[in-house]
């Protein structure tokens, strides 16, 4: 595989005015300087995760509650450039702090991964074309992110822990793998692999599937037991988890990224 067929498959959405974004988020004023979280609690007391509200990719799981919105915290950094990529960095770097905005019980895949599995309250929410397209632009700013990071990493990367972990072509086959064959085909957009792996592929699946998205929720349509927000955040979240995961196992030059987390 050539990390080529990436560079083009991202079509990114106007960079939004700042004070825009500000006038449609849909918290209160007093709220605004802080990252909003919602903490996804587990069924069994194992990991919790702490979930940015607005931003789709930006969550991480824990053994504490503590300890996961600590972590959360530790991330934001990481998620500046993907919020830059759509004009929304000052607006990210101007909330100072965590603050819980609620909470809601996970799935048992929640206590098993430290991974959100369950839609919050938030993602419950009707649709709203606005705040659709905010977090959709923000999901295409994470895949180019994914495919930025795939073009410079080596494609040999640092072993794991225990010695283990996927090269970086085994990372884009996964990631790809389930986006066209797991979550897209969840609203009627499906995608085989072979199609993936070539830029026009790529590029043509991500419009569908954000277009499915947008759609599907636009009509109302159930989603079984997820909902559009979470599936989009979802999405936004595998797929920078691996992006950051190849950041990290970087052997270029003299990268020493730190152990994902």
């Amino acid at each position: 595989m050539t990390v080529a067929l990436l560079e083009s498959s991202v079509r990114l959405p106007p960079r939004r005015d700042q004070s825009d974004a500000a006038s449609r988020r849909p918290y209160d004023e007093a709220m605004t300087s802080q990252l909003q979280v919602l903490i996804e609690e587990p069924t069994r007391g194992k990991r919790w995760v702490a979930v940015a509200a607005e931003w789709p990719g930006l969550e991480r799981g824990a053994k504490t509650e503590e300890e996961a919105v600590e972590k959360l915290a530790r991330y934001v950094p990481r998620y500046l450039p993907v919020a830059a990529r759509v004009g929304l960095d000052a607006e990210l770097a101007s909330q100072t702090g965590p603050a819980i905005i609620g909470r809601y019980t996970g799935t048992g895949s929640t206590d098993f991964w430290g991974i959100s599995f369950a839609p919050s309250p938030l993602d419950r929410e009707p649709f709203d074309a606005p705040s659709f397209d905010r977090s959709a632009g923000l999901l295409r700013a994470a895949w180019a992110e994914f495919d930025d990071t795939v073009a410079r990493v080596s494609p040999e990367l640092r072993p794991g822990p225990r010695g283990g972990g996927r090269s970086r072509d085994r990372i884009v086959q996964h990631v790809l793998a389930n986006e066209g064959g797991d979550f897209s085909p969840r609203v009627k957009a499906p995608s085989e692999l072979e199609d993936l792996m070539t830029a026009a592929g790529l590029a043509d699946h991500r419009d569908r599937f954000v277009d499915a998205m947008r759609a599907w929720y636009a009509e109302g349509k159930p989603l079984g037991k997820w909902t559009i927000p979470y599936l989009l955040r979802h999405t936004a979240f595998h797929v920078l988890d691996h992006t950051w995961e190849m950041q990290d196992r970087d052997l270029t030059g003299d990268a020493t990224g730190t152990p994902n987390e």
